[in-house]
């Protein structure tokens, strides 16, 4: 592999939430990043809304979180259609909300910290090339300057549903279309909504409603008997009302400031990587927009992978820890292509026994018990967790709460979160910690808060994503150093 005009240690293809993350998360280590992104300029244009409880999490773990919530509104719970909501003001942890803000203002944060932290974003440069051998990978980019090649030892596509990555590498993106002929619009509205987020669904379609914070509104509908090609126009009388038949309320659309019309698909690449390469967010897997999962998953992927990428480049890394980039995200991937997709069935279902059961979920909305803690776990992301090996302490792969620290020096973390901002793994004991010396360049060390609480007796390695990678009561100090070099490699 011949060298070349740019030299990287990982070049990130897509500067939409999932690649700023992962940028930002590399060159706040230390590597060298580059990010290419065939946009010329930012776009206005955004898809997601929602911003949720695990996503918050790692955006604390990263000293984001309270300056994206100043951008939107926190709801206490999700309005998926009609009466039926998902409560999430239950939820273990400290964002016990949905954040309801324009994906913009997510980019925008996640933007300058990467900048910030020495990430080089190139715009107007569309990858139109791949190669890579055992050291390397090179993508050759269509840019206003003509054809430029880059060099990197990795490489990541997060360039969306139609990713050039994913097709250069000849990975599959079987699937279907969950829902088609889907009306977008944002609008101005006479009347506002009762809610930040309006939902409904019933014989005529469904819609969505949530608010830019200017005035305007962004809609989202789909119309049982008006099938028709992406290309066919939206009206606005038909759009004004569906959303008066669907929500019950008679909105007033005003005006329009762009309108188009689209059909989303349910797909899933089989594998998130080939050698050096990997693949996130909309390049590995779209869905329908039930729920808002979507750009919360691809930002929950980028925390996973990014780690292991950096162990991989300073040469730490355990052996296969990069795949367990895809045995982790691939099956979370597919468990939210089910559950959004069973979500948006069920909003268009026609058949007696699927209103039935709309109507019933409706009715019973609040008075689930288990089933809808679980389903509240399910959207908002906490309750996903990674495989753990046979025997295993229980907390093994399990997302790890923000855990209040004891404060051993003025201005010393808190909390868990604050620790894993350092960017390394957290080991939390009351016991001496002298043995993770050896690790200090991957590894912080701190005791809980509280010395006679649950963790009283037990060993805790969280993983930079917030993991758990290993926990032990009692351990000796043989069986911490072999935890460690499992996790963080050989000091």
């Amino acid at each position: 592999m011949s060298e070349t005009e740019f030299t990287a240690d990982v070049l990130v293809v897509g500067a939409g939430p999932t690649g700023l993350l992962l940028a930002g998360d590399l060159a706040a280590a230390g590597l060298r990043v580059a990010v290419l992104e065939k946009r010329a300029e930012e776009s206005g244009l955004t898809r997601a809304f929602a911003v949720h409880a695990r996503t918050l999490e790692l955006l604390d773990a990263r000293g984001l979180a309270d300056e994206l919530i100043a951008t939107g509104r926190a709801m206490p719970s999700l309005q998926v259609f009609g009466r039926l909501r998902v409560d999430l003001a239950g939820l273990p942890t400290r964002f016990p909300f949905v954040l309801v803000t324009p994906q913009y203002n997510t980019e925008r944060v996640l933007r300058e910290r990467a900048v910030k932290a020495g990430a080089e974003l190139l715009r107007d440069a569309e990858v139109t090339g791949l190669r890579q051998d055992g050291r390397g990978v090179v993508l050759t980019a269509r840019t206003a300057d003509g054809e430029r090649s880059f060099r990197s030892r990795y490489a990541v596509g997060a360039d969306g549903v139609r990713s050039s990555v994913r097709d250069l590498l000849g990975i599959p993106f079987p699937g279907e279309a969950a829902v088609r002929s889907v009306m977008l619009a944002d609008v101005r509205l006479e009347r506002e909504p009762d809610e930040p987020l309006t939902a409904g669904a019933g014989e005529a379609g469904f819609a969505f409603l949530a608010p830019f914070g200017d005035g305007w509104y962004r809609v989202i509908g789909w119309s049982r008997e008006h099938q028709v090609p992406d290309t066919e126009p939206v009206a606005l009388p038909e759009l004004a009302d569906l959303l008066r038949e669907v929500t019950g309320r008679d909105h007033g659309v005003l005006e329009a400031r762009w309108t188009s019309r689209f059909h989303s698909d349910e797909r899933q690449a089989p594998s998130y990587r080939s050698g050096r390469v990997f693949l996130a967010g909309d390049a590995a897997h779209c869905h329908s927009p039930a729920g808002g999962q979507g750009m919360n998953t691809g930002l929950q992927d980028a925390a996973n992978l990014s780690w292991k990428l950096v162990a991989a480049v300073r040469g730490w890394a355990p052996d296969a820890l990069l795949d367990t980039y895809q045995t982790e995200r691939h099956p979370v991937g597919r468990a939210v292509l089910r559950s959004s997709g069973a979500l948006v069935r069920l909003a268009q279902g026609r058949h007696a026994p699927t209103r039935a059961l709309r109507s019933a979920l409706g009715a019973a909305a609040g008075h689930l018990g288990p089933l809808a803690e679980l389903g509240a776990k399910q959207v908002s992301g906490i309750g996903h967790a990674y495989p753990a090996e046979k025997g295993a302490h229980p907390l093994v792969g399990r997302r790890v709460p923000d855990l209040r620290l004891a404060v051993d020096a003025p201005g010393g973390p808190a909390r868990l979160h604050e620790a894993l901002r350092s960017g390394k793994a957290v080991l939390v004991s009351n016991d001496e910690l002298s043995v993770a010396d050896s690790w200090a360049d991957r590894v912080v060390t701190a005791a809980p808060a509280d010395p006679h609480g649950k963790l009283r007796d037990t060993v805790l390695l969280v993983r930079p994503d917030g993991y758990a990678a290993w926990a032990c009561a009692d351990p000796t100090r043989g069986e911490l150093r072999a935890a460690l070099s499992q996790w963080l490699g050989r000091p």
